[in-house]
């Protein structure tokens, strides 16, 4: 079973420079193809209102109507680029999401330049509380100097899944090397942190290639940190598109990558699928 943990679907490419396709590149039906291609059974679609794509989360549950049961929809919540990122009220947020889709997740996006406190702060607690009590999964962007923030988030609430993208930015693009691994050490120790396998382009310096060998530290160290069975398969797409194909970002994991066997299959499909099956409680929902 394979199923990607991180993916975007645009109703306009959100990025510059502009391309010729803007209305097609990131849009659903090519990312159809896509999962079709390499038997892919189902996508983690991760919102994301940018550029012109202020309704993404709609966008993103009318692709999940067009195409049943291929796609998962985590709604972008008090994300840096939301007007009301910020303001009191996040938990009436979450609860006005709620009563508008059904949904298992969120994805929440820290500005870069945050230090990561209003993760915790009273109003966002008001949040991760609602969150735990009905049991979503919290999708976060972080860069390093976050963790320490996410590290407390996971102590007041480890009933919640709390999932980072892309290797918490570990890299080039963060200005971390091997010797900057404390806090990803720290972040395993909390049993319900997870880690994206997932944008290793977005990740690198501008003069590395797939499939950047010389990035092969990050892997290796979040693998021996967390292990197999929390870590996510995810391919980036539409964004991964800039660095490498589709097909380039699974091999990244299975060809080039540090799990084989039942470790391999776990990361690519069977963990995520734990946690989309997973009961309020925090345990595995019976297999049908």
């Amino acid at each position: 079973m394979r199923i990607d943990a991180h993916c975007h679907a645009w109703r306009r490419w959100p990025y510059q420079p502009a391309v010729p396709d803007a209305t097609s590149r990131a849009s659903a039906a090519n990312l159809i193809h896509e999962l079709d291609r390499l038997g892919v059974k189902q996508a983690v679609l991760i919102a994301a209102a940018i550029g012109d794509n202020s309704d993404n989360t709609d966008y993103a549950f009318k692709a999940a109507a067009d195409y049943p049961g291929r796609f998962v929809v985590f709604p972008d919540l008090e994300c840096w680029w939301s007007s009301a990122v910020g303001q009191p009220g996040a938990a009436a947020r979450l609860e006005a999401a709620l009563s508008r889709f059904l949904f298992r997740g969120f994805s929440l996006y820290l500005a870069e330049d945050e230090d990561g406190s209003r993760l915790v702060g009273p109003d966002m607690m008001d949040f991760f509380r609602l969150t735990r009590d009905q049991g979503l999964i919290a999708s976060l962007s972080v860069m390093p100097h976050q963790i320490e923030a996410v590290i407390q988030l996971a102590n007041r609430m480890p009933e919640i899944p709390i999932l980072l993208h892309h290797f918490a930015f570990m890299g080039p693009r963060s200005r971390t090397g091997p010797g900057d691994s404390e806090a990803v050490i720290a972040a395993a120790a909390c049993s319900n942190i997870y880690v994206k396998y997932s944008g290793m382009g977005n990740i690198a310096a501008s003069d590395h290639e797939y499939p950047y060998s010389p990035l092969r530290w990050i892997p290796d160290c979040f693998a021996q940190a967390f292990g197999p069975h929390r870590m996510l398969w995810g391919s980036d797409w539409p964004v991964s598109t800039k660095h490498m194909t589709y097909p380039q970002t699974l091999s990244l994991l299975t060809r080039h990558g540090p799990f084989r066997g039942e470790d391999l299959s776990a990361v690519l499909g069977r963990n995520m699928h734990d946690l989309l099956n997973r009961q309020p409680n925090g345990a595995p929902n019976e297999p049908d």
